[in-house]
């Protein structure tokens, strides 16, 4: 494993207690740094939790709303001071059905997860970087966000949405010290694969040229480099891990 710096710095991880976001958060406590997840689950944060060792904590965080959003920043801005690093990986599949037959209430509840979250979650935590002159902020979107998936109206909808506010947000910060980056992964073999239907899965899998799904620990490493000081010069970028999917 290459090793990535990001010793004293202090990390919030959304969605942190499975699948990408608990990769991220192994691999950044093997980098150096504190985190703090963010998971709505209490019951999965907790068990999560007592499997980590080193400057871990966590909070049941709903990033989906405001008012939680901003306790949880203000709480950890209050215990250590500082955040350093935001990586907006909270996020659902939704159901899997053609847009035409799409329900409405489904829509609102992804977009509201997967796009309005992240959201929420940068417009709390960008001001402390500014404040600091220093941030790293890396949004995960998906392959999907680009190219669309069928039957994935929601998803893929919320995750393009992901990919154009990190490019404003990025543009917003520039010369702030912060940098606002996405990552757009293939599809994991994670928990949300049980939100989906074996049709839909077997789709995605044959989309990707490698004849495989992203591991969970790739996706991890690119979100550290990403957070680290050594990505000093990439805003508003958009980096692929799609496994030969998408070439552009």
């Amino acid at each position: 494993m290459n090793q990535i710096d990001l010793n004293q710095r202090v990390a919030i991880v959304t969605g942190g207690a499975q699948g990408i976001g608990l990769a991220i958060v192994k691999r950044m406590l093997a980098s150096g740094a504190s985190v703090h997840i963010w998971d709505r689950d209490q019951k999965l944060l907790q068990q999560t939790l007592s499997g980590l060792s080193g400057p871990v904590s966590g909070d049941a965080v709903d990033v989906a709303d405001e008012k939680s959003v901003a306790q949880g920043s203000a709480a950890v801005v209050a215990a250590v001071g500082k955040i350093d690093i935001l990586v907006n990986n909270a996020g659902i599949a939704g159901a899997n059905a053609p847009t035409v037959d799409y329900p409405v209430d489904e829509w609102e509840r992804v977009l509201k997860v997967n796009l309005t979250g992240q959201f929420l979650c940068c417009r709390a935590i960008a001001p402390h970087m500014v404040k600091q002159k220093y941030g790293r902020i890396v949004n995960i979107a998906s392959v999907a966000g680009k190219e669309g998936n069928p039957n994935a109206v929601a998803y893929s909808a919320s995750k393009a949405g992901v990919i154009s506010l990190t490019k404003s947000l990025g543009k917003e910060l520039a010369k702030d010290g912060v940098s606002v980056n996405c990552i757009t992964p293939a599809a994991a073999k994670t928990a949300i694969f049980d939100q989906m239907t074996e049709e839909h899965i077997n789709y995605m899998l044959s989309k990707i040229p490698m004849g495989r799904f992203v591991q969970v620990e790739e996706v991890a490493a690119l979100t550290c480099w990403l957070a680290s000081e050594d990505c000093s010069f990439s805003t508003g970028g958009v980096f692929d891990i799609s496994g030969g999917r998408a070439t552009y």
